[in-house]
């Protein structure tokens, strides 16, 4: 451990919080079971796909005598998708779980994400090992990767490692895509009699993956308070120079969760909610129009500056923008060989105005040069437009000014505007944990441990009452096939954990609606700062104000 700053130091020894059930002895620890579920829809279809996992009960660790106490069992654990701060507790908390269980047990890391256990590529997980990544933001410890594992050659390379090195158990820790993997790769064994189960933990900064048991993703609660001391630093400066208009992009590929968190921790003058924006049908014109008219209004108070948080999936939900973004995904799955023939950008723009419907191209064509080059670029894992390399801020911008100018023209605004665009997601996902995400974190690796020596499969392990002390945290399991629908990936439904979208009659968007009107024409602006980690536990375990709100 050389080379440690300070703060690395003291993290070391900090020791996890647990829900009171899971501080006891492993055999004084059993489950219970409830009903059979169902998937949230689609049912038929996703029962069809899942003959063996499907309609599993929702599990509870509860006080009780655990008759698999002391097996040796070995496991398999997968870092998949996104960094999010909290992984390495994850693995803390299994590592710790397996050992209290059996000495004997054994714990490795899949290095590389799903390319490691389809490749034999793992690393033992020695205490030593362990302990320098614990309460440590990253992935680094055994790395991630975003290779699918969706085919049955990969299933069978998954196996071959497995059964190589006597795991009889695999922990997949990922977002809503990677835990698809996971129910997939838990079917395949069991229905094929491999002998090994397979658990998930939800993990996404986004905060789209969660649902009435599994009340927010980890890394969200650090994320966020890293982006909104972020923005709070720029709106000080704002304030100080009284000379810029700040558009922030947020990270969130599909969700707005990101947006309305800052917003509500920070209260800028303007946050989209793409949610609402596809909830009203805005169009592009019309988003920029209602920035134009908070600039105005600003303006008029003699206020030539202000904040905008974007959020990063922004373009999806513009409906005339998700037609076309629709189209060219298909589109380039599908004609992937014919589209590579066209030589050169222009030759590209010309193949796809004449392969798109004219409502889609029209659309394309209207866009600047530098925005059509990002809606080309190469698809992600999934087939989808990569829209983080979409540079939306600078759009909205562009836009922004070039109303402003017809304005001043027509004799409609007097006053400046200047906009400075800055794009906040890399920041966040590898920041030092929060206490909060430090605690969650290593309960979730504990669980799935649970989860794995109860013999269960595909599950994500979950813990709920996040809005109260650790203490009474109540800790469990989801069926996998619960969350699920059918959905259109690569041109064909596919079985997918479905993303919970910022729900517009919930109490979080709620708060920020009955305050943004405010906060538009005010500066009113909020200065979270660092995250704390020592100090007045209303300081240093503070959650999120989305969590807060919901569980009011």
């Amino acid at each position: 451990m050389a080379n440690l700053s300070p703060l690395q130091k003291l993290r070391y020894e900090y020791q996890p919080k647990l829900p009171t059930v899971l501080k006891g002895d492993v055999k004084n620890i059993t489950v219970e079971l409830g009903s059979p579920t169902e998937s949230i829809a689609n049912q038929a279809e996703v029962k069809d796909l899942f003959k063996k996992t499907y309609g599993l009960p929702v599990a509870k660790f509860v006080e009780g005598t655990n008759e698999n106490a002391g097996k040796v069992i070995n496991v398999g654990v997968i870092l998949s998708g996104g960094q999010a701060p909290g992984g390495h507790n994850v693995i803390a908390g299994i590592y710790d779980g397996v050992k209290n269980g059996n000495k004997d047990s054994k714990v490795f890391g899949f290095k590389g994400g799903p390319a490691g256990i389809m490749n034999g590529n793992l690393v033992e997980i020695t205490p030593e090992f362990m302990d320098e990544y614990r309460n440590t933001g990253g992935f680094d410890m055994i790395g991630s990767g975003r290779d699918k594992l969706e085919s049955t050659e990969q299933f069978e390379m998954a196996k071959a490692t497995c059964e190589k090195n006597n795991i009889t158990s695999v922990i997949i820790i990922g977002g809503d895509d990677s835990n698809t993997n996971g129910a997939v790769l838990a079917e395949y064994f069991a229905a094929n009699n491999a002998g090994i189960t397979v658990v998930g933990c939800p993990k996404t900064i986004d905060g789209d993956l969660k649902n009435e048991h599994i009340e927010t993703s980890f890394g969200f609660d650090t994320a966020c308070k890293t982006y909104s001391e972020l923005i709070g630093n720029i709106q000080r400066d704002a304030n100080s120079a009284k000379k810029y208009w700040h558009f922030i992009k947020l990270m969130g590929r599909s969700a707005s969760h990101i947006g309305l968190e800052c917003a509500l921790q920070t209260q800028p003058n303007i946050c989209i909610i793409s949610e609402e924006i596809e909830a009203k049908a805005q169009t592009l014109d019309s988003v920029v129009d209602d920035i134009v008219d908070v600039v105005v209004k600003r303006s008029q108070n003699g206020d030539n500056f202000g904040v905008a948080l974007i959020p990063e999936g922004l373009i999806e939900f513009i409906p005339e923008m998700n037609v076309l973004i629709s189209e060219l995904n298909n589109l380039l799955a599908i004609e992937a060989e014919s589209f590579a023939k066209a030589v050169g950008f222009d030759e590209q723009v010309k193949w796809i105005i004449s392969k798109t419907t004219k409502a889609a191209s029209d659309v394309f064509a209207s866009l600047p040069k530098g925005i059509q080059a990002q809606l080309l670029m190469d698809r992600d894992p999934h087939g989808n437009v990569q829209v983080s390399r979409i540079e939306t801020e600078k759009l909205l911008i562009e836009m922004v000014d070039k109303k402003l100018n017809d304005l001043k023209a027509a004799g409609k605004f007097s006053g400046s505007f200047n906009g400075l665009n800055h794009f906040f997601g890399y920041e966040g996902r590898c920041a030092f944990p929060s206490n909060f995400d430090a605690d969650y974190c290593y309960s979730l690796g504990y669980t799935a441990f649970l989860l794995m020596n109860q013999g269960l499969t595909g599950y994500i392990s979950n813990v709920k009452n996040l809005d109260k002390p650790a203490t009474e945290w109540v800790a469990g399991g989801v069926p996998l096939t619960m969350m699920m629908n059918m959905e259109q990936r690569h041109g064909h439904l596919k079985p997918v954990i479905k993303k919970a979208l910022v729900e517009l009659d919930g109490a979080p968007f709620k708060e920020f609606k009955a305050n943004r009107d405010e906060w538009a024409v005010n500066t009113s602006y909020l200065f979270p700062g660092a995250i704390q980690y020592y100090g007045p536990s209303e300081v240093c375990d503070l959650t999120t104000r989305t969590l807060a709100l919901e569980k009011k």
